[in-house]
This record gives structure tokens, sequence and C-alpha cells, in this order.
């Protein structure tokens, strides 16, 4: 099931962008036109209460490619709705993802998952958290900037930030010269042979808002490549919204070894 193994590739690609990360300390490092940089970027994250839309996604390893459609559904720091349907009518999958707690159910194998990210993180050895995800589908860096060092250069491309080369886990960021909205992240540990690329090739502006039209996410995990397309469509902001999640009776859990 597609909508299943988009969630655990993004999973994966979270346990990369957190593996051998520390919370770092704000950089006296830091030159004045880099902290302007920063605070031009904290200041383009999308402002809204709530969203509601659909999303095209596609998902592809070397041996299976798949596409769904999803009605998406966010209350901005609390929580993120998915629920995909065939041909836009029948029901396949419900996702729901807090701050504390991830969950989902397909009806095709009639198979279910919760977990929060205190056991996914005890799991995987590392640290998940519901801000990653919200930061990688709106555009903003999954690190806070202002936290560790990095090194800022201004290309024709825009702001490129690169953390020290000496990290376990490298990180690189570039920016949008004029929105100062990401472009593209990509987080790299070496010794563990696994990568993150996230690339926005186009945003779009709603109510003011800038926010991401497309996002392709690859994911390398031990040679293996998994790749993310998704497209958002018909995006409303600050609607009334809820998230109605209830597993049917007689599913079967899935458990992560």
């Amino acid at each position: 099931m597609v909508i299943r193994k988009i969630i655990f590739a993004l999973l994966i690609a979270l346990v990369v962008s957190s593996c051998g990360s520390k919370k770092g300390i704000f950089s006296s490092k830091k030159s004045w036109s880099m902290k302007k940089v920063i605070k031009q970027h904290e200041a383009a994250t999308a402002d809204f209460k709530t969203l509601r839309g659909k999303i095209r996604a596609g998902y592809a390893t070397k041996d299976d490619s798949q596409s769904i459609s999803i009605n998406i559904r966010m209350e901005k720091d609390k929580a993120i709705w998915l629920s995909a349907k065939l041909a836009g009518i029948i029901p396949l999958a419900k996702v729901l993802i807090t701050p504390t707690e991830v969950k989902f159910y397909e009806k095709i194998k009639k198979t279910y998952f919760v977990g929060d990210f205190r056991l996914l993180s005890d799991w995987v050895g590392t640290n998940l958290d519901f801000e990653k995800v919200q930061n990688l589908l709106t555009g903003q860096t999954i690190y806070d900037l202002d936290e560790g060092d990095y090194e800022m250069s201004e290309t024709s491309n825009g702001y490129e930030f690169q953390s020290d080369e000496k990290d376990l886990l490298k990180k690189l960021f570039l920016l949008n010269r004029h929105t100062f909205k990401a472009e593209a992240q990509q987080l790299i540990r070496e010794e563990e042979n696994q990568s993150l690329t996230i690339t926005y090739p186009e945003y779009q502006k709603i109510d003011g808002i800038d926010f991401p039209k497309e996002i392709r996410i690859i994911a390398n995990q031990a040679g293996e490549s998994t790749k993310i397309d998704i497209e958002y469509r018909s995006l409303e902001f600050d609607v009334q919204t809820d998230f109605p999640f209830e597993i049917p009776s007689g599913y079967n859990e899935i458990k992560i070894e």
C-alpha cells in the first residue's frame, strides 16, 4: 500500500536527519549578514492556523513505483491529517500525526499502526519529532539555522548554508534569494551510508502565503534509494477543519521490530 510506504519513507528520511545531530547554541561566529538572512527565513514561515487541500503523491524504488491522491489537513504545530482515496472515491487509508503520536490504517490489508515519537525514537535509536515533518512539508529548513555552526555563502542560486565538514551529520541548506524559503536541503551521514535530499522545484502564493507547490525527496539508506514526489493542489488556509480518525474493528496491528 503506497501510503504506508510513503509514511515509512518519510520516517526513514527523518532518521537520516536526526542521527548524530546535536542541539547547538547560537554561534558567535555568525556574521550580521548571516543573522539577517536567518531572520528573513524565519519571517518567511507560512503564517496560517489551518490548511486543507489535496496532494498527488508518487513513491518509487528500483523495484516499485506507485502514485495516489491524498486529502491533507493541518493545524499548525498540532496535527497533520492525510486521507487517501482511489479515484477520489474509494477510501484506502488514513493517517494522523501529532507532536506525540503517529497512527494510520489501510483498508486493503486491514492493518493499522499506532505509536508515539518516543517509541519510534527508541526503536530507531534517534530522536524524531513533529516539527521536522511540518518544516519539510511547508518549505522551512529541518534544522533551526540559529543553532549550530554554519558557513554561509551567497551564490547565483541563493544563500547556501553548510555545516562543519567534521560533523557526523553534514547539512546543506539553500534558501531562495528573494523569498528566503528553502530551495533545497541535503543531509549526509557518510559513515552510515545514508543521505537525504529535499528539493522544492516550485512554490505558489495563496492568500499572500508562499507555500510549496512541489516537493521532491530522495532518501538513500545503505545503497537503496527511495523517491517521493509531492504536488499540492487546491490549498485553502484558515478554514474550519477537523481531523476524524477511528481505526475500524477487526484490523491487525503493524509491529515494527
